[in-house]
């Protein structure tokens, strides 16, 4: 295949996974606001978190198991789309019927969960399967994009409610609205390749060797995405509970900072990295300092870094896991990489809602300290699985 007729379509991917970042972080930095104009509790708040990965999570098991039944050119394209019509809904429906906010927060989360959902399934496949000098580069940029799209909702959403006021979010919401437009446009005039979505969860793991593979690349990604979302879901509270910092400014270098070394990190592995099963061993163990760091200093130098840190050290575990697979699974299909993204996205639910019932329990630091448990044991799979596949590729 021709590497040139496929710019567009990278261009799309990136820029999809760039503006899929809202999903994940407009919500939580307007939290406060829907909490005060609309009354909404807590509770029900943090359940739209969950309705967010319970959707994705959904989205997921079910191109893991019916990948082969979808039309995928159809769904990649109106994928943009389906995350502007949730961000209108949820924009929308709360500032025009107030009396039923929370139905709209909720309806507008789980339509664009399933596009989030989406763009984990059949965005990586998607840049796998189009050929390149250099595939581990192409695959860690496409999710070094979701780090400063994470950076720039931050950013953006802190500047816009101290500037305009918390009053106006839903214009926020609106401009983030119209980004995956850009994509969906971009997909719309751009060539798909081949993704071997013919092939279903049995072909894919038709063999005893090739279901082990896969089994240890869904528990690394797993374990990755505990490592890394446990984190960046509490990074902001804990520095505003634990540390006492203010939050603006703790979101600012807290979250903000966590993001670009995120992003800057996988991007210094696009450039220049190699032996991606050392750097994922490497990963893990810098991850488990960070979390034993911040679960037993009593400073908030030491805390505060460390806090920062571990957005390098979780930077490649979950793109460095697919990097894995890519190299030692030829040809998984959508089907594996729907499964890897169930992992993560479990992970993703599990690490902090256990960092919430232990800091219920506890606090924050605590939480940390059990959540290192996650990284410790990724240091003994990352072990294991690089020297399954050294022996021989399935």
């Amino acid at each position: 295949m021709d590497q040139s007729k496929f710019k567009r379509t990278k261009l799309a991917c990136y820029s999809a996974y760039f503006t899929m970042a809202s999903v994940f972080c407009l919500p939580p930095l307007l939290f406060v606001t829907f909490h005060q104009m609309y009354g909404v509790s807590w509770t029900l708040l943090g359940t739209l978190v969950l309705t967010n990965f319970f959707t994705q999570l959904t989205v997921d098991l079910i191109f893991t198991v019916f990948s082969k039944r979808f039309n995928i050119q159809k769904v990649v394209k109106a994928m943009p789309l389906i995350t502007s019509l949730g961000l209108l809904i949820y924009a929308i429906v709360p500032t025009a019927f107030p009396q039923i906010a929370y139905a709209g927060l909720l309806a507008g989360t789980v339509i664009f969960s399933v596009s989030a959902g989406l763009s984990e399934v059949l965005l990586s496949p998607i840049i796998a399967a189009i050929p390149s000098k250099n595939p581990q580069r192409d695959m860690s940029l496409l999710h070094s994009l979701y780090a400063f799209g994470v950076l720039s909702v931050v950013v953006i959403g802190t500047v816009f409610v101290k500037l305009i006021g918390a009053e106006y979010w839903m214009y926020l919401a609106i401009f983030f609205a119209a980004l995956p437009v850009i994509s969906s446009v971009l997909f719309a005039i751009s060539p798909l390749p081949d993704m071997g979505a013919q092939e279903d969860t049995a072909h894919v793991t038709k063999n005893r060797r090739k279901t082990i593979g896969i089994a240890l690349c869904a528990g690394c990604i797993f374990l990755g995405s505990c490592a890394e979302n446990a984190m960046s879901n509490w990074i902001s509270g804990y520095m505003e509970a634990q540390l006492h910092i203010d939050k603006a400014l703790g979101d600012i270098l807290g979250v903000a900072m966590f993001a670009v070394l995120l992003g800057l990190t996988r991007i210094y592995y696009a450039k220049w990295g190699k032996n991606i099963g050392r750097f994922l061993f490497v990963c893990m163990i810098g991850a488990a300092i960070c979390y034993l760091v911040v679960g037993f200093s009593e400073h908030i130098a030491p805390a505060f870094i460390a806090c920062v840190l571990t957005g390098i050290f979780t930077s490649m575990l979950w793109p460095g896991t697919l990097i894995v697979m890519e190299e030692n699974i030829p040809d998984a299909g959508v089907a594996a990489f729907a499964l890897m993204a169930a992992s993560g996205d479990l992970g993703a639910s599990i690490a902090p809602q256990l960092m919430g019932v232990v800091a219920d329990s506890s606090n924050l630091q605590t939480g940390m300290l059990v959540c290192s448990i996650f990284p410790v044991l990724g240091i003994v799979l990352v072990f294991v699985m690089t020297r399954f596949f050294k022996k021989k590729s399935v």
